[in-house]
């Protein structure tokens, strides 16, 4: 999916949304700041069962998505006309966006400084929306492919990182480093160094809780000692739940242990921004449609977060 930004800056609907939206809004005591949210990836999957493109009739699409009673959307952009074309439909159906995924590339110089400048004109561009956060999962190599970065290309991306995440701060927003499961492989070497060697007030983490556990060869053990090493540095969760290792329609019970996880977080004082992102893969059920599923999704996140 990547207008007037004038009339959407003085809409009443915006005026609303930015009174939720405090300047710091990972303070102690500010607890759950922003409302539940939720990542456009998972509606992908689920319209993409039933033969739909989400992005086709991107109004009726976020007309479905506000009708489950959610209140924040987390789109993935790649352009600034991504973002211009996403403010005013948000205005529309009364959406906030705290919180955005941003691709980037930047293990190798050339190519990092572009995407670094490409990061920054789209949050230059998102002022209007008051975003506090930018999601990015640094590419791998070759998506879908075995070749692990180098130690020399690590080090550019984490310098790259902490570059990107320097001058997010500057327009008071925090950045978030995304995984999926490459970046566990190998002693989950390129994980780690993009924490350990890049500055936490620079760079924050957006904890894909599902990814590290499947990166992980399904392992709570291996999730919950990234939560005790790194769980400072969380301002963000994507949400996804499994049984048997299949991601199921809902978020709810089963292979990783939710409650264990907030309450984990809660006795080291981090509240993070909650983002669903429950996913379909070839082999989840098929019974109900993506905004049957996420009534249920928001009804037990809250439950179990509030």
């Amino acid at each position: 999916m990547k207008s007037n930004r004038r009339q959407f800056i003085n809409s009443a609907a915006m005026l609303a949304a930015s009174a939720l939206l405090p300047e710091n809004v990972f303070s102690k005591g500010n607890i759950n700041s922003f409302p539940i949210s939720c990542n456009q990836y998972d509606w992908i999957t689920f319209y993409q069962r039933e033969g739909k493109d989400w992005f086709s009739d991107l109004d009726s699409s976020l007309a479905d998505f506000a009708s489950t009673g959610l209140k924040a959307y987390e789109p993935g952009l790649n352009t600034v006309d991504d973002v211009k074309k996403l403010l005013p439909l948000l205005q529309k159906h009364k959406l906030l966006m705290p919180s955005v995924y941003v691709n980037s590339s930047l293990h190798e110089h050339d190519e990092g400084q572009k995407s670094i400048q490409t990061v920054l004109s789209i949050a230059d561009a998102l002022k209007p929306a008051d975003t506090k956060i930018v999601v990015t999962n640094p590419n791998p190599i070759q998506w879908g492919g075995q070749q692990n970065k180098s130690d020399a290309q690590l080090t550019e991306q984490a310098k790259n990182l902490d570059l990107l995440g320097a001058e997010l701060r500057k327009r008071g927003m925090t950045l978030a480093y995304h995984t999926h499961d490459v970046e566990l492989r190998a002693a989950a070497r390129e994980f780690h160094h993009m924490l350990l060697a890049t500055n936490p007030q620079n760079v924050s983490l957006c904890l894909d809780v599902h990814w590290v556990y499947r990166g992980s060869g399904d392992s709570q053990i291996a999730l919950f000692d990234i939560v005790k090493l790194y769980g400072t540095r969380i301002v963000e969760l994507h949400l996804r739940q499994s049984k048997g290792g299949i991601w199921q329609e809902t978020f709810g019970e089963g292979d990783i242990d939710y409650k264990l996880l907030i309450s984990r977080l809660k006795e080291m004082n981090v509240r993070p921004h909650w983002v669903l992102e429950q996913c379909l893969e070839k082999i989840s059920p098929k019974t109900m449609s993506a905004a049957e599923a996420h009534k249920i999704d928001l009804k037990y996140v809250s439950e179990i977060i509030f």
